[in-house]
């Protein structure tokens, strides 16, 4: 019987935004809506696949930005207040849709909104970490690590060091919240170059992932396709993504996401009523911003949206569950008769589309697993599992990718955010120049000067900027995030020249953004990047 495997890669990212200098900040309701709407409930699915006994694998990244938010206390708190209200809200919700065709959809939300309570504070203590951790110390997903601040590491490798320090802080980071080290990595955009995984290997990063074109496009043809991974020249493997499975997910328009049945995203009740209603529960300022509750399912495009009916959304991802089990099978079953192994595929999606842009997703994830516990023809797995199961594979370096649109760089490199990058160059030389300067210096208060200058950098290099800047969402937010973080770093770098960094400017820079206390400044270090054979 053909057999194979499915490697269920989930992506969990956001930038890391911390605004204390506010009562209340828009952007980190990013965070917030995140927590509901994705990773409790992802911890909700897991919890429910081990208790039923149901056997299941899924890799999974938490980037180092979203382990040190997770880890905040500040953001902790807010979360809490802002759940509070939303469960204020949810009160409200149930006596104003009493009677109505809404009631069903307002009595999940409240019940949701006090499940999430329940887990975020009862059971983890706030720290979402202490939840992930745990299912993968019992072994049913594989945690991977990512640039440290998701930087595009295509776009930094003009200054080795850069990209040393991506990798090396991340790692660092991944021990200091998980208590081991990661195996494996995504690459932020899924993005690769000839050479990347030289800086891999020396931290210990025994895998990685490409999107379809990395694999079919590498200099020596591969055999087995994306269906195999592809061993650099060093040992570090790389997987392919499957385009089939990614669409069928991931598309609104051909995969299940946008099925007539499931929820309406962008109709909320933050914008459809009244302000005197809705006013205690949008921005401080008055600002519409969405709260979650939505009503209306997608119906179809160009009529009037219909009331949505969870049960109804639920039983069509019970169906959906079963086609993408379906079509792997039937994958696997042709792919069985060209090699002489059993096949892998790939399907890494964002983890913010299960549950926020996908409100049915967990539930799709859910349903999937216990589809693929069933399958005699399917069976999950981590890439290290795999690895270990095959660890004989074709040597090839995969082309330089992504998995944005068009494959390479366009979204990340363009007329409209181009003009980051010569700063950012500018001040990774300036970052190696210091740390050469300044080897393993013994003076603290000079080394937290170095450490916040390399975290200013940090953040300042995350691809989510460049990623806003063309998408045309957030972009004064994106704008304002490079040029204070690179107009701190210069500043600094400046102070330093003409004598030292003054107590009180240091000190607020280190109280704004708390990200990374385990920095080392060294990893910008020539010193320290030729050390480990970079």
């Amino acid at each position: 019987m053909a057999h194979g495997y499915i490697c269920l890669q989930l992506h969990a990212h956001l930038p890391f935004i911390r605004h204390p200098e506010y009562d209340s900040f828009l952007e980190e309701g990013w965070f917030y809506e995140a927590i509901i709407e994705t990773y409790v409930p992802l911890l909700n699915v897991f919890e429910s696949l081990v208790n039923d006994n149901i056997d299941f694998r899924i890799t999974m990244t938490i980037t180092p930005p979203l382990c040190e938010m997770f880890s905040d206390p500040l953001l902790q708190d807010r979360f809490v207040a802002n759940l509070n209200k939303l469960i204020e809200l949810s009160d409200k919700e149930l006596e104003r849709t009493k009677n109505t065709e809404f009631y069903q959809t307002a009595q999940m939300y409240a019940s949701k909104l006090r499940n999430v309570y329940d887990v975020f504070v009862n059971k983890y203590g706030k720290n979402l970490i202490n939840g992930f951790k745990k299912f993968q110390d019992m072994g049913k997903i594989e945690i991977v690590t990512c640039g440290a601040t998701h930087g595009m590491m295509p776009l930094m490798n003009v200054n080795r060091n850069a990209v040393n320090a991506q990798i090396e802080t991340a790692v660092k980071n991944y021990q200091k919240h998980f208590g081991c080290s990661p195996k494996g990595i995504w690459n932020a955009e899924c993005a690769y170059y000839p050479g990347l995984e030289g800086v891999l290997k020396q931290w210990g990063i025994k895998y990685f992932f490409v999107d379809t074109h990395g694999i079919l496009y590498a200099e020596k043809r591969p055999k087995y396709g994306i269906f195999a991974p592809l061993y650099c020249r060093n040992g570090v493997a790389a997987f392919g993504r499957d385009v089939d499975s990614s669409k069928q997910v991931w598309s609104a328009q051909e995969g299940y996401p946008g099925d007539g049945d499931y929820r309406e995203f962008y109709r909320d009740i933050g914008f459809d009523l009244p302000l005197d209603y809705i006013g205690p529960y949008i921005h401080s300022d008055g600002i519409r911003t969405m709260t979650g509750f939505k009503y209306y399912r997608i119906t179809g495009r160009n009529v009037e949206k219909q009331p949505y009916n969870p049960h109804n959304a639920y039983e069509k991802t019970k169906s959906h569950a079963g086609n993408f089990r379906f079509n792997r099978e039937k994958q696997v079953e042709y792919l069985c008769t060209l090699m002489d192994r059993d096949p892998i595929i790939v399907a890494p999606y964002d983890a913010e589309l299960f549950g926020h842009w996908w409100y049915e997703g967990p539930d799709f994830i859910n349903n999937l697993c216990r589809e693929i516990y069933d399958s005699p023809e399917l069976d999950m797995i981590t890439p290290s599992e795999y690895l270990k199961k095959y660890n004989v594979n074709q040597v090839s370096t995969p082309s330089m990718s992504t998995w944005g649109n068009k494959g390479y760089l366009e979204v990340w490199l363009n007329n409209g955010n181009d003009w980051i990058y010569k700063h950012y160059h500018e001040c990774a030389d300036r970052m190696t120049e210091l740390a050469n300067k300044y080897p393993n210096t013994q003076d603290p208060y000079l080394r937290r000067v170095l450490n916040q200058m390399a975290r200013e950098l940090l953040i300042a290099q995350t691809s989510c900027w460049a990623f806003i800047m063309t998408t045309g969402t957030t972009v004064e937010y994106a704008v304002r995030k490079v040029k204070s973080h690179i107009t701190r770093f210069n500043e600094m770098y400046d102070m330093l020249g003409r004598g030292g960094v003054p107590e009180n400017y240091l000190h607020e820079c280190e109280w704004r953004d708390t990200i990374f206390q385990e920095i080392d400044y060294m990893a910008y270090s020539d010193e320290h990047t030729y050390h480990h054979g970079i």
